[in-house]
């Protein structure tokens, strides 16, 4: 994969697995055991956890220990990060923040007259985030690792 690390978005994991709980009352129990494997402090660690959950589930739920066995290793490589960033890096909330921003600001013009204007409206949203990120609060510095 050429060098680019890939990140599932760990709360949008939990909720998948979601879909292959085969009853409602061992949800909770899949959403904690998911919860354990993702909150070990690295990620040979959370390799033997996910191991031994696809086992646990293996036979009362084989589909959900398939699944989890396929996608759960997707959520693992913000383990590759600094501790202190993990947290910022293993869900998509600032993307999707960033989404609201430009859902909020197109909604106010609700008809655009053409493709260009609505693309000039988003750029121009999306450089303000831009300079909101670079100028204001660091979300995220590699120099403090």
């Amino acid at each position: 994969m050429g060098g680019i690390l890939w990140q599932r978005c760990q709360f949008h994991l939990q909720q998948n697995a979601q879909v292959y709980v085969p009853h409602k009352e061992m949800q909770t129990e899949v959403v904690n055991d998911i919860r354990i494997i993702f909150n070990v402090p690295d990620r040979a660690t959370a390799e033997l956890y996910l191991a031994r959950t696809v086992q646990k589930y293996a036979k009362i739920a084989s589909r959900l220990a398939d699944w989890m066995e396929k996608n759960i290793p997707e959520g693992l490589t913000v383990f590759a990060f600094p501790a202190d960033h993990r947290r910022k890096l293993r869900t998509t909330n600032r993307l999707e923040r960033v989404n609201k921003e430009v859902h909020r600001r197109t909604q106010v013009v609700s008809i655009f007259p053409n493709e260009a204007a609505c693309l000039r409206l988003i750029s121009a949203v999306l450089m303000e985030i831009d300079e909101e990120w670079q100028t204001g609060k660091v979300y995220l510095s590699m120099l403090d690792s």
